[in-house]
């Protein structure tokens, strides 16, 4: 497998983020509470519950919550598959705000996700193709205020790789993990927007493994936002803490 491509799609992401560093016009110190949930059916269908809620500011305001419920499927010891829903709303925050209402957001979605090992460093690579239907606000004069008006359909591509490498040992198996990668938002499509990138995130971090089905960790994420139409540029430092389960449903039957 050629991964040039994919490199070189993270070496721009780095390099526009840092060209925007002097155009940006906000900036939110976010905490984000995750969780990410797998339920295996047997060995190679599971059913993976995401949900998240946001703050901006620290808990200050109150930033974004979403669930994603998806079905995956291991076509091989590498290579996995899903298909998903994400339900999102963005609530209005930080000073410029990027909307001037809650808005909600609808994704329909598939990926594939592929993990290789070099040494003792694990990748993975993830590649998700998002078809997005977000609520347009518009005002109303008789209300005086701001409304969801309609729903529009916007496309979107992220692509992250990230590298995980053992930290600690005990009995052979791993209990501290350190992590480090990016993710790349790309509009796609003839509604994209302004911009090729919609967010970019570089992440750090590092994870507690209690055993191998249950996760604790901790992430830093420097992350940059355009808006639609580019009139407004977010890079927001986040600490995201989030805990991570694997159930085996089909063992637990037997």
């Amino acid at each position: 497998m050629n991964y040039k491509p994919k490199f070189l799609l993270i070496a721009l992401s780095f390099f526009f983020c840092s060209s925007q560093a002097q155009s940006v016009k906000s900036q939110n110190e976010n905490i984000w509470l995750h969780f990410v949930g797998k339920n295996k059916l047997n060995e190679k269908l599971s059913i993976t519950l995401e949900a998240t809620m946001r703050y901006a500011n620290g808990f200050s305001e109150k930033q974004q919550w979403f669930i994603r419920p998806s079905v995956d499927y291991q076509f091989a010891k590498s290579f996995a598959g899903s298909v998903g829903y994400s339900h999102y709303n963005t609530y209005s925050y930080g000073d410029p705000t990027m909307n001037r209402i809650d808005t909600p957001e609808d994704h329909v979605w598939i990926q594939g996700t592929y993990v290789h090992n070099t040494g003792n460093v694990k990748f993975t690579h993830r590649l998700r193709d998002e078809n997005r239907f977000v609520g347009i606000a518009k005002y109303n004069a008789a209300a005086d205020a701001f409304e969801i008006d309609r729903y529009e359909y916007r496309n979107r591509m992220r692509y992250m790789i990230l590298a995980t490498v053992p930290l600690w040992k005990k009995d052979n198996e791993v209990k501290v993990s350190g992590f480090v990668g990016d993710e790349a938002f790309i509009n796609i499509g003839s509604n994209a927007g302004k911009t090729l990138f919609n967010q970019n995130r570089v992440l750090l971090g590092a994870g507690y493994h209690f055993n191998s089905n249950h996760q604790i960790q901790l992430t830093y994420i420097d992350q940059y936002i355009w808006n639609y139409g580019n009139t407004l540029q977010e890079r927001n430092p986040t600490l995201r803490i989030s805990y991570l389960t694997t159930l085996d449903w089909s063992k637990k039957k037997a």
